[in-house]
């Protein structure tokens, strides 16, 4: 006990010493009232790190009094899931918590997936990628609840600072430790909402931390020094990585401009530079568009620069790109016309091109009818320059219009275009 991690030390031992989560298995949950009745369902927890799976599978082992098996699916083989059937077989029951679940093979699933079925092993499968991409369906289909957790709040992550600073048997309580209100608020805060960072960068700073008469007294700088890039976490192509990425959209889509760089700033912490310019990209016309078109060309521009200059740099230009795009007014009607014409394509309103439409540099296109089209920039010059009154769709689609003009910035001049060519078309 005592060499192992403080936050392993912490670990709850039954589902009343949870910190965080009460929403998933508080006292008057269900889940919380089937487990105290003796009733166990498989499961599968999903969540960023240290936010209480791990510390969850074990309080349901303490409250349940069922063996408790734990595996890691990255490195988890046939026989250790074997040994595991056998154990449940002289058991009756037993409880397997199976971490990073979403790297189960199909051979493990095969060893396993009856003894689930059959309720001999209560599977809790924990998995910080989303387990409706990223978990096989034979899995899902067996665990009876999908239980998504949170970051801890502040207060959670308090709560479990003060707890461990007091407890005599498995955290600092035996250890004269002087820590102001104002230091765990800046050690919680610096975890973002995980229970192991925050427990293990307290540890830290204990141990960087000097005496003085029998106390210790946690150093500042040492919490300014340690807490540096904790709050940064996630693969590049995990969930929490796009769940980022979607974040960002909306938030510029939303014009708010502190948010959006929020989570600017934890996508280039990750560093994957090329998706966060793609995601740009598409931003600058599927969010801003016609009200703004002059932005498609700035932000291909800033991400162009953003890649020659690489990071930390790129920052720059793509922090200009970003509240230039919240700050902007806002149009998606040019894609979701298109989209309205690939419905109705999809819909079967669909007709035969008009006869003056059709290609004509050939031979024995007036043959075969493929004449009268009008060229527009030979005509007179009129209200809107070289413009004639002929008919561009089928005849079966006449009437119908697609486009659907928002009146915002560039694109409200557009649209008083637009309704002068379609009077004068009536």
């Amino acid at each position: 006990m005592q060499n192992e991690p403080l936050a392993y030390k912490m670990r709850p031992r039954n589902l009343r010493e949870i910190v965080g989560q009460q929403q998933i298995i508080g006292p008057e949950t269900p889940l919380f009232k089937m487990i105290e009745k003796g009733h166990v369902p498989s499961m599968l927890l999903y969540g960023p790190p240290g936010v209480g799976k791990t510390s969850i599978a074990n309080a349901i082992a303490g409250s349940s009094h069922l063996p408790f098996f734990s595996l890691n699916a990255t490195h988890a083989g046939k026989k250790d899931i074997e040994q595991i059937v056998m154990d449940a077989r002289m058991s009756g029951k037993v409880i397997l918590f199976l971490d990073e679940i979403h790297r189960f093979n199909k051979l493990q699933q095969d060893t396993l997936l009856p003894h689930v079925e059959n309720g001999s092993i209560v599977l809790i499968g924990a998995t910080t990628e989303n387990p409706f991409h990223d978990v096989n369906p034979a899995i899902r289909s067996r665990c009876g609840e999908i239980l998504q957790l949170e970051r801890l709040t502040t207060v959670d992550v308090l709560d479990l600072l003060k707890l461990a600073l007091t407890d005599d048997l498995r955290g600092l309580g035996h250890i004269a430790i002087d820590a102001t209100d104002e230091q765990l608020e800046r050690i919680a805060n610096a975890s973002n909402g995980d229970a192991r960072k925050a427990l293990t960068l307290l540890e830290s700073v204990y141990y960087a931390s000097d005496e003085v008469d029998g106390v210790t007294q946690l150093n500042d700088n040492a919490i300014d020094a340690l807490a540096k890039r904790i709050g940064v976490f996630g693969d590049k192509g995990g969930s929490h990585f796009y769940n980022l990425l979607s974040a960002l959209q909306k938030s510029v889509r939303g014009s708010d401009v502190n948010a959006a760089l929020y989570y600017l700033a934890h996508l280039l912490e990750n560093g994957d530079l090329i998706a966060v310019c793609r995601r740009l990209l598409v931003m600058a016309y599927e969010d801003v568009g016609l009200a703004n078109p002059a932005v498609g060309t700035n932000v291909q521009a800033a991400t162009e620069a953003a890649v020659k200059l690489g990071l930390p740099e790129a920052r720059i230009p793509l922090a200009t790109a970003v509240v230039e795009m919240c700050l902007s007014d806002k149009s998606n009607s040019a894609y979701q016309a298109l989209d309205a014409a690939i419905s109705a394509i999809h819909e079967g309103k669909t007709g035969a091109i008009p006869n003056h439409l059709k290609d004509a540099h050939y031979a024995g296109a007036k043959e075969l009818g493929h004449v009268g089209y009008q060229y527009p920039h030979d005509s007179p010059i009129g209200t809107f320059g070289g413009w004639v009154n002929q008919q561009y769709l089928p005849d079966e689609l006449i009437s119908m219009e697609f486009y659907k003009p928002v009146i915002a910035g560039e694109e409200k001049r557009m649209a008083a275009i637009y309704e002068k060519l379609k009077a004068f078309k009536r």
